[in-house]
């Protein structure tokens, strides 16, 4: 999944269907955006929402948010959409660069600050899946599973 990772190329916008494109930069405001989704969901299908599988949605739409701040020049665009018992959540940021797992320790054998978003993304996602945006830069889209 993650080692692996699908590049593809994206001809169409990434708000095209669903919640549509937002001018959405923050981490809290990618979280709420996906508690509105699953709730919608949940209220339409009269069914009750997995704790777990909320918790691992927000924290992947956290990581991704952030990382598109930290490491890809900002978000250009945020998109939420279920389909059916999934959860899709896509970041768009400026950069080509895919994301890569930083080992936990340097070379000298000492612990690295930071670098486990990743790493939880892809442990907590069905499925991850970079573009390649036609204008430039990215869109990461991980699948989380709600049930």
């Amino acid at each position: 999944m993650c080692e692996q990772h699908t590049t593809e190329s994206a001809h169409q916008p990434s708000g095209a269907q669903g919640s549509g494109p937002t001018g959405l930069c923050r981490p809290a405001e990618a979280r709420r955006a996906v508690e509105r989704a699953v709730a919608e969901r949940c209220r339409a299908t009269h069914t009750s929402c997995d704790p777990q599988a909320l918790g691992d949605a927000l924290l992947i739409a956290s990581e991704l948010t952030s990382n598109a701040i930290l490491h890809g020049g900002g978000v250009t665009d945020f998109h939420v959409d279920v389909a059916g018992p999934c959860l899709c959540v896509s970041v768009s940021d400026r950069s080509d660069e895919v994301p890569v797992a930083r080992p936990p320790v340097d070379p000298r054998g000492r612990f690295r600050v930071g670098g486990r978003g990743w790493p939880l993304v892809c442990r907590l996602a069905r499925d991850v899946r970079v573009a390649e945006l036609p204008a430039g830069g990215k869109r990461i889209t991980a699948v989380v599973a709600l049930s």
